[in-house]
C-alpha cells in the first residue's frame, strides 16, 4: 500500500506486523501467566487471532473447548457458576456440580452440569463447557438454594435434593457417585433423613433408595 504527498511522490506506508515466533512467543507467555486465553483476549495483547489456530495446529498449545485455549497439561479452570447462571437464568447447577460445590464428592467434572425446563430452549454456551439435564414439576422448582457467587445470585440445588438426583440419574453419572455423595452428605450432617425422604418422593427413588438410607441410620 502506498501514499500520495503533495508533490505527487509515493511513499511506502509503514504497517506493523508481529513475526509469528514472536506472536507464538507473547501467547506462550499470556498462558503461563493467564492460563487460559480466548480469541477475543488476544486483541489487547497485539496478537491476531490466526496465531491461536495455528499453534492448536501445531500443537504447542491445546483447544480445551470451543473458543478456550491453554497448554497441554494444563489444569481445567475452576468452573465460572456465575457465568454459567448468567448465561441461562432460568437454569439450577445440578448433579455433579452442585455435588463439587457442596464438598460432597471426589469427582472433577469438565462440564457445568444444568438443570432445565423440559422445554426450555438449548442455550448456546461458548464456554464453558455444559451438561444440560431436563428436570419437570417439582423435580426442577423445589430444593433450590441462592448461593452469592463473584456477586451473582446462583441457584444451586441442596444437598439433600442433590443427592435423590443423584439415585435418579444414576445410569448418567454412576450408582458409586450417588453412594459416596449419600455417606459423605449424612457422615457430615449436612442433611436430615426427614429430607432425604422428602426429595427422594419428589424424585421418585424412595424404593431405589430405601435400603441404602436404612444401612445408614
Amino acid at each position: 500500500m502506498v501514499q500520495t504527498v503533495g508533490n505527487n511522490a509515493q511513499l511506502p506506508t509503514t504497517r506493523i506486523t508481529l513475526e509469528p515466533a514472536v506472536s507464538s512467543a507473547r501467547v506462550l507467555d499470556a498462558l503461563e501467566e493467564r492460563g487460559h486465553l480466548r480469541p477475543s483476549d488476544l486483541a489487547s495483547l497485539g496478537i491476531p487471532r490466526s496465531t491461536l489456530y495455528r499453534m492448536a495446529q501445531e500443537g504447542a498449545i491445546v483447544r480445551a473447548s470451543r473458543g478456550l485455549y491453554t497448554l497441554p497439561g494444563a489444569a481445567w479452570p475452576p468452573a465460572p457458576l456465575a457465568d454459567v447462571a448468567h448465561q441461562i437464568p432460568k437454569g439450577r447447577i445440578c448433579l455433579l456440580s452442585a455435588l463439587q460445590f457442596h464438598g460432597l464428592t471426589t469427582q472433577a467434572p469438565f462440564e457445568v452440569w444444568v438443570a432445565i425446563h423440559p422445554k426450555a430452549r438449548r442455550t448456546a454456551v461458548e464456554w464453558p463447557p455444559i451438561r444440560l439435564v431436563r428436570f419437570s414439576g417439582d423435580s426442577l422448582t423445589t430444593g433450590v438454594e441462592q448461593h452469592e457467587i463473584d456477586g451473582v445470585s446462583v441457584p444451586i440445588y441442596g444437598p439433600a435434593k442433590t443427592v435423590a438426583d443423584c439415585f435418579k440419574y444414576r445410569n448418567k453419572i454412576g450408582l458409586d457417585v450417588a453412594l459416596e455423595a449419600l455417606r459423605s452428605a449424612w457422615q457430615e450432617r449436612r442433611v436430615t433423613m426427614d429430607q432425604l425422604w422428602h426429595y427422594a418422593r419428589i424424585c421418585r427413588v424412595s424404593r431405589v433408595m430405601r435400603p441404602y438410607l436404612e444401612s445408614i441410620v
